[in-house]
Order: structure tokens, then sequence, then C-alpha cells
């Protein structure tokens, strides 16, 4: 099989068993490490419900992104400007940037706008031009990366994005929970060097946090805007002072990944 990224040699990395029904083989680009299934014939029964119901993180990620994107734009990009975020699910980040002041717009071709009705991109002109897009657990859902990619990148100069990057070793799909063979999605799988690939045959220049969030953008930085910020030896103590703290207080940890624990095996036993 050839690979979607540089259409070179690939190599068959695995077979899994995807949506409990179907054993898919996933290959691994020779030149790039990207990873992507076989031709994905089982999308339209995987989509059957856009959101799918493992996905018990969407409204974390969201908080989490509004606070990282907000800064970013506020430093590095024109933050009174207009902006769209792609594939934007029920238009809950959206709603949050827009509570922060920033304009955003929402569009997804197969979800309902919920948080964000009358800001959705049908209700722009045309003509309306965008300082950047946003497209949030995106990239991993594309079964030709490099089309999906430009459609997105029609929109603006820049693309901030997230993607979960590979861990450094991958032999069976047990190794990343990212492959989420339960719900089908995700059939393409990114790192660094694949990402880098992309944006080099798109003319764009290419930074990432080096975990989750990317970006492509035609300017030029004169340093990585996604680099994590470096934290004083005190504010670090104090971060670990206040968690313990909440600890003994009877602070409860997260139950994120024990409900999506939960959830993953309640799928699998059916």
């Amino acid at each position: 099989m050839q690979s979607k990224i540089t259409g070179g040699n690939t190599s068959l990395l695995f077979t899994a068993r995807i949506l409990n029904k179907y054993d898919v083989r996933y290959y691994r680009c020779n030149d790039t490490g990207f990873i992507q299934t076989e031709e994905p014939y089982w999308l339209e029964e995987a989509y059957s419900s856009a959101i799918t119901k493992l996905d018990v993180g969407l409204p974390y990620r969201n908080i989490f992104l509004c606070a990282a994107v907000s800064k970013l734009l506020v430093k590095y990009f024109d933050a009174v400007g207009t902006f769209l975020d792609y594939a934007g699910g029920y238009g809950l980040f959206t709603r949050l940037m827009r509570d922060k002041g920033f304009n955003f717009y929402n569009t997804d071709k197969f979800c309902q706008n919920l948080f964000a009705e009358y800001f959705d991109l049908k209700n722009l002109p045309v003509n309306t031009t965008f300082e950047a897009v946003t497209a949030f657990e995106v990239f991993e859902h594309l079964p030709d990366p490099i089309p999906g990619i430009k459609e997105i990148m029609a929109f603006a100069d820049n693309l901030i994005f997230s993607t979960e990057l590979q861990p450094e070793k991958i032999e069976t799909v047990d190794d990343w929970a990212y492959f989420a063979t339960e719900t089908g999605q995700h059939v393409a799988f990114y790192n660094e060097k694949s990402l880098k690939a992309i944006a080099d045959q798109l003319d764009y220049n290419f930074h990432t946090d080096g975990k989750f969030l990317h970006l492509f953008t035609k300017t030029k930085f004169d340093h990585n805007p996604l680099a994590p910020e470096k934290e004083s030896f005190l504010l670090r103590k104090a971060r670990k002072y206040i968690r313990n703290s909440e600890r003994k207080a009877g602070m409860p940890d997260s139950l994120l990944m024990t409900d999506w624990q939960a959830i993953k095996d309640k799928i699998n036993d059916r």
C-alpha cells in the first residue's frame, strides 16, 4: 500500500479488530513513520454517531484548548480578526472563545451546532477572510490527509490543530489507546516527521509542542510559538504543593480515564 503522505512504500505494521467486527491492516510509511489503515470501508458505520460515546474528554479538551489558543492568538496573531473552528462539532469551542472576546465561528458537515448557533460559517458572507482556522482532533479522521488538509487551509494561512503524536515505540495496537479501534473513526496517525513532510509539501512552516498541539503557518517566526513555557523552580514547587494540599483536603482525582475505560469495556462486551 502506498503512503498517503509521500506516495512511497509502506510496511505492514499489524492487523487489529475495528468496531469489534472488522480485521483491518495498519501500515507504516517507510519514509516518515506515518501510520494509516487500509482503505477505510467501515466509516459510514463508524460515523452513525458524529461524536463517539468514548470521547468523554470533549469538555475538558475544549476548556484546555480555549486557554492555550487564547494566549497564542493574543501573542502571535491579530486577536481582533475573524476565526473559524473547522469540524467544530457541537460548537463548544466557538462558544468558549466568543465568551473570551474572540470572533470565532463554527463549521461542521456532520454535527449540529448546539452551543454557537447563529455563529456558524453559513451565517457569514462567502468572501469572509479568516485570521486563522482551528481544527481539533480532525487530522486522525482524514482517510486522505493531503486533500483534507488542503480543504481546511483554503480558509486561512494559519492553521492551529491538535492530534496526538505517536509514542516512540509501537508494535501492537495495544501500545497506544489513540488507535481507538472501538470507534473506527481514527484512520491516520502522525509523528513530527510526517507533519513536517505535509507542511513542506504544502509550503507551510510547521511548529509543534511535541505532544498534541501544532501549527501550520505562512508566517516565519524566529522561534517556536508552541514551545512550552519554562516554569521557575518556585512555581513548580508551588504547583506541587497545591496538588498535595488538595489531595490531603479530600479533593478527589479526576474520573475521566476511569469513565473512558468503563465505556470502552461496555463497548467491547457487546
